[in-house]
């Protein structure tokens, strides 16, 4: 039991990091003795990476990125929730709002970014704001769609038992619709990082995206470079905790899954 238990935990973990450690790998060999300005060696990308980010530098660069996409991110899913449960059990409702949501849907959050920062200024609010604009609509998108998917025998079935309100909200809408709000959640994590680079491109002071620009500008390529990895390190660092979150929080439904591919 406890050998194939950590063949299991080995198996996964290959398949995790297997592609980023052959992409790495490709990247090193590639990239040595590298003479080109612009593409420096990995080594040198690393050598960087260990001088440039340090304690002081995550503190004042990185953090405040991760308080931003934390806040942005945390709010979407709320009002993404919110709104999408709204949206999802009137039909009236959703006659009347659908339109005006396809229209905002379609507008790329980059494209905002001008129009937010004339009236959030260009402090905190603003880049949370971007975030929220761009995390907002999958999950929104994807709460709507599991909120009308819900099970009518079920639904029928709490209604004989006379489970309305509040109770039925929480113990049957909620969680028959959570795979696909937690797949938006998913989706809007990504988005989130990438409004996160952007919105700090833009008269900023501090985060990650203001330090890679600023290296760009003074033509350090190296250290910019070391900026884009820890981007990519951040990025996977988030989804496997995402993914730890969501194994954990949806076992019932993958044990369901799983119970259901057994023949």
């Amino acid at each position: 039991m406890f050998r194939t238990t950590v063949l299991t935990v080995g198996k996964r973990v290959s398949l995790v990091l297997g592609l980023p450690a052959a992409l790495f790998a490709v990247w090193w060999f590639a990239t040595a003795g590298s003479t080109d300005f612009y593409v420096p060696p990995l080594s040198v990308i690393l050598q960087k990476f260990g001088e440039v980010w340090t304690g002081a530098r995550l503190e004042s660069d990185v953090l405040p990125s991760l308080l931003r996409l934390g806040a942005g991110y945390l709010l979407a899913v709320v009002t993404g929730v919110g709104l999408g449960l709204l949206v999802g059990l009137s039909r009236i409702v959703r006659d009347v709002l659908e339109p005006v949501l396809e229209l905002f849907r379609a507008v790329p959050p980059p494209v905002l970014v001008p129009v937010i920062m004339l009236f959030a200024g260009i402090g905190d609010t603003m880049k949370i704001i971007v975030i929220v604009s761009g995390c907002l609509w999958p999950i929104l998108l994807n709460t709507v769609e599991g909120v009308r998917a819900v099970d009518e025998v079920l639904s029928d079935t709490c209604r004989s038992y006379g489970i309305d309100g509040p109770a039925r909200l929480w113990h049957l809408v909620l969680r028959s619709a959570s795979p696909q709000i937690v797949t938006g959640m998913r989706q809007s994590l990504s988005i989130g990082i990438i409004l996160m680079v952007i919105s700090e491109m833009f008269a900023a002071s501090n985060g990650l995206g203001f330090t890679i620009v600023q290296f760009q500008r003074s033509f350090a390529i190296p250290e910019m470079w070391s900026g884009v990895l820890l981007l990519g390190l951040l990025g996977f660092v988030l989804s496997l905790l995402f993914r730890l979150a969501e194994n954990r929080a949806l076992a019932w439904y993958h044990g369901l899954r799983r119970a259901q591919r057994t023949p």
